[in-house]
């Protein structure tokens, strides 16, 4: 069963975008690529990019000691904190009031979307920054012109960091985090061809993701899969660079924002990897 068939059984109920492509920023398969969705947890992803690139200029180290703490400055003025309730990574919270390191914290919100974690990096990355290495990153279609990436026509402009996680105001406000199915996969590309200790300490925090339920869940066991997922209410989105043994590696995401029950997002993004996996040889084969 091919990919586009995969996607005409969920017709009609809700919006799923797909893009897939060789690590070199080619795409072989797109549906709805560059429309953009509510980011949940991915958007995770460029702000550890944002973060290694401070790191790289000397502006930020992995062993720089961050105090514990859930006050954060909201986008909308005022004060926010992060829902406990919501967040399925405790370890974080156990350090409350303690310092840990920030290569920690990242750890932390990479492999296991810790969102306590996430805003104390957000912190000491900055939100602007966050942004600019999603824009610069999100890939262009062929049909778009050469834009600035804080241009709302262009690509790069449907995918934004503007916020923390959990910041109430923000997103009453109408200040949210968007992500396309192509502006994660630019990100991804970028690291996956990110040269030096940074790339391969990002791709490493990717392979590390304890969250494998969408594109890992089929594929072979042993599988290098370096992925970054995201889920909220009617959200279940994963990106990643597929690493099979016998071919070449291959970046896949897939955002769905939909009625379907939680578990049927999972499987769809599943299934749609296998596909992808059964064409490793052949991508351009995928239909």
């Amino acid at each position: 069963m091919g990919i586009a068939e995969l996607l005409s059984q969920v017709d009609g109920s809700g919006e799923f975008g797909v893009w897939l492509g060789r690590l070199d920023g080619v795409p072989v398969f797109v549906h709805e690529a560059e429309r953009p969705h509510y980011s949940a947890s991915t958007m995770k992803l460029p702000v550890a990019m944002a973060m290694m690139r401070k790191v790289e200029a000397g502006e930020l180290a992995l062993d720089r000691p961050v105090t514990v703490h859930n006050d954060f400055e909201s986008a909308a003025g005022g004060r926010f904190g992060v829902n406990p309730d919501e967040d399925e990574a405790p370890a974080t919270w156990t350090r409350l009031g303690a310092q840990v390191p920030l290569g920690w914290l990242a750890t932390e919100m990479i492999t296991r979307s810790s969102n306590l974690a996430t805003d104390l990096v957000l912190e000491q990355v900055g939100v602007d920054a966050a942004h600019r290495a999603l824009a610069e990153s999100t890939l262009r279609s062929s049909r778009q012109p050469d834009l600035d990436p804080a241009d709302d026509r262009s690509p790069s402009g449907a995918s934004k960091i503007q916020r923390g996680i959990d910041d109430s105001a923000a997103q009453r406000a109408g200040i949210s985090n968007l992500m396309s199915p192509a502006g994660l996969a630019g990100v991804l590309v970028a690291v996956g061809n990110q040269e030096g200790a940074s790339g391969d300490y990002l791709r490493d925090l990717l392979a590390g993701n304890q969250w494998n339920g969408e594109i890992p869940a089929e594929l072979p066991a042993g599988t290098r899969v370096e992925h970054k997922n995201g889920w909220d209410t009617r959200i279940r989105h994963d990106g990643g660079i597929v690493r099979p043994a016998d071919a070449d590696p291959f970046v896949l995401v897939v955002c769905t924002t939909s009625d379907l029950p939680d578990s049927e997002a999972q499987q769809l993004i599943a299934s749609i990897a296998l596909e992808a996996w059964n064409h490793r040889h052949d991508l351009k084969a995928v239909r």
